[in-house]
């Protein structure tokens, strides 16, 4: 019987403390807030729930605190199925993120990195061994930034597909790009990646996202996902091939997980054998029903919600 595929996911582990507000304050200002909400997040823990609620196996490796919280994070990895042996326990604080939620359902995010910034390359040596199965591994940009990079081209060198969402968003060395499988990113992201990249060629009428997925792909990687928020996502490859998908338009209620949604629930169907059109039209389903509420973990849906929200719905554009 074939072994069932899984993904390992190196990253963040975080405790994020929500509390809604009428409008993000202004500099100087200070504004009254609803009680606060402690949530299990962080992007690499949010993607890994988010992957693991699709139907695929996941490894989490990772950092969390001797304190309270480090105890809380493993304890709702562990209650939706994912596999926590390669969580490693620092003195100190875990990972915090201090979040505000306007009546509209953006965010705005402060990190404290606690355990997740003493994850360092030395560690690796500990973490392959029980993620060597896997047939992909999942990154971003909430550890030392040294330790993705090395685990990044490790994972290639062993054969894995290489999911990468860089965020927070910091430029990265050039030989980093032909390690990367997947590039998965927003504008922004892709604006800081890109640089003086991004160049208009005399007759080209293509509009401003697509060359920004172009140039990514020029820069090296295999494949491109690049999210537009209410506009949708764009995916381009080595081949020439380029798919745009619409959003769901849904009412927001909070936004917070809802990029670390499509990214996990994307690589989960990839790495199922889904093909890429499949893929994307799943992810935009999952992302868009996690802002329908508060939260992060919790508010991530699992694949029977995704698929009857998908029934009977194409949005595929010509």
């Amino acid at each position: 019987m074939k072994e069932q595929p899984a993904i390992a996911v190196l990253g963040s582990i975080n405790m994020d403390i929500v509390v809604s507000v009428k409008q993000h304050p202004l500099p100087g200002e200070t504004i009254h807030g609803s009680e606060p909400m402690y949530s299990p997040g962080g992007k690499g823990a949010n993607q890994a729930v988010a992957a693991a609620k699709s139907g695929i196996k996941v490894r989490m490796a990772g950092a969390v605190g001797t304190d309270g919280h480090g105890r809380d994070l493993m304890a709702s990895l562990d209650g939706y199925g994912v596999d926590t042996g390669s969580v490693a326990g620092k003195e100190g604080s875990s990972g915090l993120a201090f979040i505000t939620v306007d009546e509209a359902g953006e965010n705005c995010i402060i990190l404290s990195p606690g355990a997740n910034g003493k994850m360092y390359p030395e560690e690796l040596e500990q973490v392959w061994p029980a993620i060597e199965g896997c047939s992909a591994v999942l990154l971003q940009n909430e550890i030392p930034l040294k330790t993705t990079l090395a685990a990044m081209k490790e994972a290639a060198k062993r054969g894995q597909r290489v999911y990468f969402n860089p965020a927070p968003a910091v430029e990265l060395p050039e030989n980093a790009y032909a390690a990367i499988h997947c590039l998965i990113l927003n504008e922004t992201e892709a604006d800081t990646l890109i640089g003086g990249r991004l160049t208009a060629e005399e007759g080209d009428e293509a509009p401003a996202e697509i060359r920004s997925a172009r140039a990514l792909v020029e820069a090296g990687v295999e494949s491109v996902v690049l999210t537009l928020g209410a506009k949708g996502a764009i995916y381009a490859d080595k081949s020439g091939e380029t798919i745009r998908v619409k959003a769901f338009a849904v009412e927001a209620v909070d936004t917070t997980a809802a990029g670390d949604t499509f990214i996990g629930a994307f690589a989960a169907m990839r790495e199922s054998g889904e093909t890429v059109e499949r893929s994307l039209r799943y992810a935009s389903a999952a992302a868009a029903l996690t802002v329908t509420k508060s939260g992060a973990q919790q508010s991530i849906p699992v694949k029977e919600e995704v698929e009857l929200f998908l029934e009977g719905r194409s949005f595929l554009l010509t």
